[in-house]
């Protein structure tokens, strides 16, 4: 088997891991950048990201900690409650949001550790 080229800026041996995680990353990548393709999901992670600046106090659960009920999210995006599931879930599913249940409600908070990751592999990818 040849010798990797001296000096080369590229390794033509890639890490074997990298080459097996690249199907899921990539799909991760698209079903991220089709979430944040739509305006009304951009703007829920957008108050999600201070929470207590754009929702008003809710029952049970703390906006910080738990996160923000889906009823209070339809509330102020000014859509029913099936709609607003639809984005919660699609942005969910994307890995930007994390749902907590309390009681009979849903809690939705950025998920910020995938997130950080959701942007590298989007300016690596570019």
């Amino acid at each position: 088997m040849p010798s990797p080229l001296k000096g080369a800026s590229v390794d033509i041996y890639p890490d074997i891991s990298l080459i097996s995680n690249m199907p899921k990353l990539l799909d991760d990548l698209d079903a991220a950048l089709r979430a944040l393709s739509n305006d009304r999901r951009r703007l829920i992670l957008a108050w999600l990201k201070s929470p207590k600046r754009h929702f008003r106090a809710q029952q049970d659960g703390d906006l910080v900690e738990d996160g923000v009920c889906g009823v209070l999210i339809a509330e102020k995006l000014g859509v029913s409650q099936p709609t607003v599931s639809e984005h919660l879930k699609v942005l969910s599913q994307a890995g930007f949001l994390r749902a907590k249940r309390v009681k009979q409600w849903t809690f939705y908070k950025r998920d910020e550790s995938r997130i950080a990751i959701l942007k590298k592999a989007i300016v690596d990818e570019i």
